[in-house]
């Protein structure tokens, strides 16, 4: 992932949201906003992942409610070299999966049953591998940022076009360039969130890959989710579009406007790239012998899931 590029566009994020408020009350408005976003910024910090997990109704599991999943997970952050995470079930029969915290120290992972029940043990090891690249990655905490200033620039605009933004005649822009700015400043931060997601998406499978080990797991999975999800609406995520962004493909089903500006880049894409790795991986024969045994799972076939 090339962390300078998403330094700078959660720095033209923020500049946004900065100028949003100039607009509305002037210096005093920027500032306003800036302290605003810190706030935030500290509230997601330490809280989204308990409101993320609720919002989705997820319960966590261990050893003796789910081994056959909890196990897998085990394993699979022996192999990324990450502590455990804890560990949620959500009920819905879309196959998706998330991961969420501040930090690998304080990291969950959330599969929901559709995705245990619906795919093979080596497909979902390929998804949980994808998540825990994320939280390696430390992209949960990129996103929440993102997705909390992305939230608040369009909340300003809002409030910035409910009282007509700022009619200070020193204003350089005036008052119809004023309203302008408050029209499409929610569309630049949803283009930009876009961006930052869709990048931190493909470096999550190239890592998730190298965690499980065989990138053709996360591909089969992909391609299997990627159709059912077309025919399985996810309520609680229609709910809360905002959240889409952190699942693993995107759980919405196309009818709002949010899929205008998807944060999940195209499927087939990814199956693509997977695809090449796996040749890449001195033969794709070799990394499925290699791969078979890398990510034991306890329990035996789907029963253990949850």
């Amino acid at each position: 992932m090339n962390y300078f590029r998403t330094a700078i566009l959660l720095a033209a994020m923020t500049a946004l949201f900065m100028s949003v408020g100039a607009m509305i009350g002037g210096q005093t408005g920027m500032m306003i906003a800036f302290f605003m976003a810190l706030a935030m910024n500290a509230f997601s910090y330490w809280n989204s992942d308990k409101m993320v997990l609720r919002m989705h109704g997820a319960r966590e599991v261990d050893e003796s409610s789910a081994p056959g999943y909890y196990n897998m997970m085990r394993d699979l952050a022996a192999n990324a070299d990450l502590p455990m995470p804890r560990v949620y079930i959500m009920e819905n029969d879309q196959p998706n999966a998330f991961a969420t915290g501040r930090n690998p120290e304080n990291a969950a992972v959330a599969a929901t049953s559709g995705l245990l029940n619906a795919l093979s043990k080596d497909e979902i090891a390929g998804v949980m591998a994808h998540e825990l690249a994320h939280i390696k990655n430390r992209d949960t905490l990129t996103m929440t940022i993102t997705a909390t200033i992305a939230g608040a620039i369009s909340m300003l605009a809002n409030f910035g076009m409910f009282f007509g933004g700022n009619r200070d005649s020193n204003n350089p822009i005036g008052f119809i360039g004023t309203i302008a700015i408050m029209l499409l400043a929610p569309i630049a931060a949803a283009l930009v969130q876009m961006a930052i997601s869709r990048s931190r998406e493909y470096e999550a499978d190239k890592l998730g890959a190298q965690i499980s080990r065989n990138p053709l797991w996360l591909a089969s999975a992909l391609e299997r989710m990627s159709e059912i999800t077309k025919q399985v609406p996810n309520m609680a995520a229609e709910r809360n579009p905002a959240t889409a962004h952190m699942f693993i493909v995107n759980p919405l089903s196309g009818a709002r406007m949010d899929n205008l500006f998807s944060t999940h880049p195209n499927t087939e894409n990814r199956i693509a790239r997977l695809r090449q790795m796996a040749q890449d991986f001195t033969g794709t024969s070799r990394v499925a012998s290699s791969a078979a045994g890398s990510v034991p799972v306890s329990g035996g076939s789907r029963g253990p899931w949850g």
